[in-house]
């Protein structure tokens, strides 16, 4: 089958019932999306297909193929992207492991919504579980993220 990753056609020999986390990862060799539960239940796993958030671990990479699937790899090479610099300044992580689905969530909100309230916020973090409890600092941290958007004229 044929998957356009991050820009990237790529030709992948797999069944069609393989999870696309694991074409990513094993496959593809791209180690930023994580496994964390294996039933779309914590997030880690989130990536972008045509611009949604969706989780990897149980979407069959056959049911995307054709689609434009994004992962944290291509958000940017140098940490520029609104929503990564926003974790930086507001040193939003702790151990780190659910922090890619995070930032993949986050930008799919501030691309959806360029001024998210918290309500707003809290609806589409809701499904990524951060086991360090940092959710004070996300919520800021998108915030933050939304206003460097749009400074940047991305929203």
């Amino acid at each position: 089958m044929k998957l356009d990753i991050n820009g990237r056609s790529h030709e992948i020999d797999a069944p069609d019932d393989m999870p696309l986390l694991w074409v990513l990862r094993d496959l593809v060799g791209l180690t930023g999306t994580k496994y964390g539960c294996g039933m779309a239940q914590c997030g880690a796993c989130t990536v972008h297909v045509d611009g949604q958030p969706m989780r990897s671990c149980v979407t069959p990479a056959s049911a995307v193929a054709g689609q434009k699937i994004t992962t944290i790899e291509s958000l940017s090479d140098d940490a520029s992207h609104p929503v990564q610099r926003a974790w930086i300044e507001l040193d939003v992580v702790q151990c780190g492991y659910c922090q890619s689905g995070q930032v993949m969530a986050a930008a799919a909100l501030i691309r959806a919504k360029p001024k998210p309230s918290d309500a707003d916020i809290d609806a589409a973090m809701a499904g990524n579980l951060c086991r360090c409890g940092t959710y004070q600092r996300i919520r800021a941290a998108v915030h933050r993220a939304a206003e460097l958007a749009r400074e940047d004229g991305h929203a």
